[in-house]
């Protein structure tokens, strides 16, 4: 498992929302901490392997009561206990100082305690030890971006996606879009979006921020190719149901758009989305 964060939320409603599927947490930010970390071969330090994945058989006495209070934090963190997933912590750093995925887990907890400067230092202190982190920068680079910090963000996600072995470069890609979207730099986002969304079509997450983009654009019949995507599947929600409804309504498309919104109001009567529509001042 290993764990690089999103989001925690995007406020304007063009951008990520927070509340579709989940998704803050889900998937800008890496799923869960790698609780095997990585480390010099031990059989050649001057091995061209370079590094290779930890084993049981290689692991020291301290190093194995780190990783199982790593293991026993991470879950109390994907649990929502975020004061015991951060003893958890603390427990896992006095038993070995140099495990990387526990100041990148404490990252992610401060960061959703809303201590930015404890976030930060967590993410620098895992990256001094590991360099090649690529889930500690894309998480570092998040938070970098929810402090408006574009260029340092940037920097961040390039070193993720530059590590050959990253297997999470679609949450990068698109976490890397949706930040360079809320910094206004709309051609630079479409390209990332669009580099995530050629890795993994399937996601929703991807589609609904490049529809999003694209309708910032104003290039509305692209736009409704990946919205349309989106809300015909069982990923669609109350944001991307009011998303397809503008686009529809920019197309002219009269009979779709209300076909969406009728959806919108059945399946998510409550939601700030189906009240905007049922008002008809739904943002066009």
């Amino acid at each position: 498992m290993s764990m690089a964060l999103p989001m925690t939320t995007v406020s304007s409603p063009r951008l990520f929302a927070a509340s579709f599927a989940g998704v803050a947490v889900a998937f800008l930010l890496s799923g869960c901490v790698n609780t095997r970390t990585t480390t010099t071969s031990l059989a050649d330090s001057s091995s061209s392997r370079g590094t290779e994945i930890v084993t049981e058989s290689d692991e020291s006495s301290r190093q194995r009561r780190s990783r199982l209070r790593m293991e026993l934090a991470s879950g109390y963190f994907e649990q929502g206990q975020n004061t015991v997933a951060l003893d958890e912590i603390k427990q896992a750093l006095v038993a070995d100082p140099n495990n990387a995925d526990a100041y990148n887990l404490r990252g992610l907890v401060y960061m959703r305690l809303d201590d930015a400067a404890l976030a930060e230092d967590s993410f620098r202190r895992a990256i001094a030890i590991s360099p090649r982190d690529a889930n500690a920068r894309h998480n570092y680079g998040w938070l970098l971006c929810q402090q408006n910090r574009y260029g340092d963000a940037a920097a961040q996600f390039t070193e993720a996606l530059a590590v050959p072995a990253y297997a999470d470069r679609a949450k990068t890609l698109m976490t890397r879009g949706v930040c360079e979207l809320k910094a206004g730099q709309r051609e630079q986002a479409e390209r990332s979006l669009m580099q995530a969304y050629e890795i993994d079509a399937g996601n929703p997450v991807v589609g609904f921020n490049l529809a999003s983009v694209l309708a910032q654009r104003e290039e509305w019949s692209r736009a409704q190719f990946y919205i349309r995507r989106v809300n015909n599947s069982a990923s669609a929600s109350a944001e991307t149901l009011a998303l397809g409804v503008r686009i529809e309504r920019k197309l002219n498309n009269r009979e779709a758009a209300s076909q969406l919104g009728g959806q919108l109001q059945r399946r998510f009567p409550q939601s700030r989305e189906a009240m905007a529509y049922e008002r008809g001042n739904l943002n066009d």
